[in-house]
């Protein structure tokens, strides 16, 4: 990997971990490819459980978009599926990928909600094809991302 794809990576993996540092009650991010590979999570959540979310979220997502379709109803921007002891975030990201987010239960899902736009418009201009193949790449090598600090 050159050192602007290095910088890239490091970017794109901190700017995650830092939304899940400054946004209250939000304990981890991931972000998942449109065909359900995991490109990055924040840093503290373990690989295995990391490629859970995903796996889980892009199952979530399919179903969602299913049921727009269904319904004639357009594309599908967000979903919040709020559980007993936590949230479960959702955001399409413009390439198709999608931002999740675990967040509390007793988190402020507005202010989520719009820190999670914010963080989609800067990760959806850096998620260029090239980027989203090198974090597959690192991610099918089971390689941990750097964050940039």
């Amino acid at each position: 990997m050159t050192s602007p794809q290095l910088r890239e990576v490091s970017q794109f993996g901190w700017l995650v971990t830092n939304f899940t540092e400054r946004v209250p009650n939000v304990a981890h991010a991931v972000v998942v490819s449109a065909d359900g590979l995991l490109l990055t999570a924040s840093d503290g959540l373990a690989a295995e459980r990391a490629e859970q979310v995903a796996t889980i979220a892009a199952g979530a997502i399919s179903l969602i978009q299913g049921a727009a379709q269904c319904l004639m109803t357009g594309d599908v921007r967000s979903s919040v599926i709020q559980m007993e002891l936590g949230n479960m975030l959702l955001m399409s990201i413009k390439d198709g990928s999608c931002l999740v987010v675990l967040a509390a239960p007793d988190c402020e899902i507005g202010q989520v909600a719009y820190e999670m736009t914010v963080l989609v418009d800067q990760v959806g201009e850096m998620l260029t094809p090239e980027l989203r193949a090198e974090l597959q790449e690192l991610n099918l090598q089971g390689v941990k991302r750097t964050s940039a600090q």
